[in-house]
């Protein structure tokens, strides 16, 4: 079975919306680091098309994991990507598959579907999926990539 680690942050959770509208977005220390920002992770809005591709996906042929950088020093956000995906996901197909890492490019798998290059996500031996790229800028792109109806 082929192994898919999906990013959450600008793949399935619009982290964009959730900075630009979270109300310490323009206050020092968290300007350039909204990553910082208190609770910014425990409320983000789905991207369009997420849910329901990545359920797709849950019940696909593919074996999934969640793949996420969480900032070192925003120790809550590690809590919050955890119940965020609980919150839209089936307990039964999520359990025990966050995985939370700085070093993408460590973990064996065929496909890693990331909107960013950083933490190890260029170096991923499998394929990178860019998502937002020329080459699969919305779900549906990823989903015929994948072959998943």
């Amino acid at each position: 079975m082929k192994i898919v680690y999906i990013d959450l942050d600008g793949v399935i959770a619009d982290f964009d919306k959730g900075k630009s509208e979270h109300p310490l977005g323009k206050v020092s220390p968290y300007i350039g680091r909204p990553d910082k920002l208190p609770g910014i992770y425990e409320n983000l809005d789905p991207i369009e098309g997420a849910i329901d591709s990545v359920n797709k996906l849950l019940n696909s042929q593919y074996k999934i994991f969640f793949l996420s950088t969480a900032p070192w020093d925003n120790p809550d956000a590690w809590t919050h990507k955890r119940l965020w995906i609980a919150k839209y996901f089936e307990e039964k197909l999520i359990k025990k598959k966050l995985i939370l890492c700085h070093h993408k490019q460590l973990l064996i798998g065929d496909y890693l579907i990331d909107d960013r290059e950083w933490n190890g996500a260029a170096q991923f031996t499998g394929d990178w999926i860019h998502f937002g790229s020329e080459r699969f800028p919305k779900w549906e792109s990823v989903l015929d990539y994948l072959n998943v109806k």
